[in-house]
């Protein structure tokens, strides 16, 4: 992976692999090309309290429209499970408002920075981000600026709805215990390169699982290279110890021993080696 700067207006775009998602499921349904708003209309078409949200500014709004345009944006489409006022998003967090964006290179997730967003910039969460796709974890990050933070498109489902659409049968029981083993194998990777995620521990948006049953962990926003990492401890109590989805995997796929859990997980957190990981996996999935 490679990133570019665009001089001036520190602006990055990264050099990946990148194909145009074919939208599924509940976007699929509602989005064609015609739902998608030219850049250069979107000041005219009463969206700027999106892309400047909550306080919209004429100097900021044209500021982040040229950003867009040098990430190579070309249109927006509003749709999504998400509201900002009575705009649909793909997603609404405390730092930034997501909605799907058409570039020079297909499909993408784009993440505007709040105004209020206590952020100075959305440099931080792009270099953890690429930190992550080191090791193969994470949407791919495509392109960031200081407002801006554009990424892969992931269609999926997150996993407790994912995991509660399955048939309960011993082939779906087998590919639930497969994608559990690439959450944690991927926390574990997460682990290894110092990327502390902080938001496992309750995940119900964080994972998605793709229709071909791949995994990836989602919103680096609050992730730190600085904190002690906790990524495979937080996950495990979040999929197998406590709450709905945890009740879930116990009853559908494995019971897994809560003291034997606990233990490994304290090995683990005292010598943070690849056989105390195995050790983890060993009680979590067989």
């Amino acid at each position: 992976m490679q990133v570019s700067q665009n001089g001036s207006n520190n602006v990055a775009k990264v050099a990946v692999s990148f194909e145009t998602h074919v939208l599924k499921g509940c976007i699929q349904e509602s989005v064609t090309m015609d739902n998608f708003v030219a850049v250069e209309s979107l000041d005219k078409e009463g969206y700027a309290r999106i892309i400047c949200y909550p306080q919209v500014d004429s100097e900021e709004l044209g500021r982040r429209l040229a950003e867009m345009r040098q990430l190579s944006v070309e249109a927006l489409c509003f749709k999504g499970e998400k509201k900002v006022d009575n705009t649909q998003v793909l997603g609404k967090g405390y730092v930034g408002i997501v909605v799907l964006a058409k570039t020079g290179l297909g499909l993408a997730a784009l993440k505007i920075r709040r105004t209020d967003s206590g952020r100075t910039g959305m440099m931080h969460e792009a270099e953890i981000l690429q930190k992550a796709n080191s090791v193969d974890v994470g949407p791919k990050l495509l392109g960031y600026s200081e407002n801006l933070l554009m990424m892969e498109f992931v269609d999926g489902a997150p996993f407790p709805k994912w995991l509660g659409d399955l048939a309960e049968t011993e082939d779906a029981r087998l590919t639930v215990r497969k994608v559990l083993k690439e959450i944690l194998e991927q926390c574990w990777r997460l682990d290894e390169i110092g990327v502390d995620h902080g938001e496992l521990s309750n995940a119900p948006k964080h994972i998605i699982v793709r229709d071909n049953c791949e995994v990836c962990i989602l919103d680096f926003e609050t992730s730190s290279i600085h904190r002690k990492v906790s990524n495979v401890t937080s996950v495990c109590h979040y999929l197998f110890m406590r709450g709905s989805t945890a009740e879930t995997v116990r009853k559908k796929i494995v019971d897994v021993k809560t003291d034997s859990l606990l233990k490994a997980l304290k090995a683990y957190k005292e010598n943070r080696t690849r056989d105390n990981f195995k050790g983890i996996l060993k009680i979590c999935l067989f």
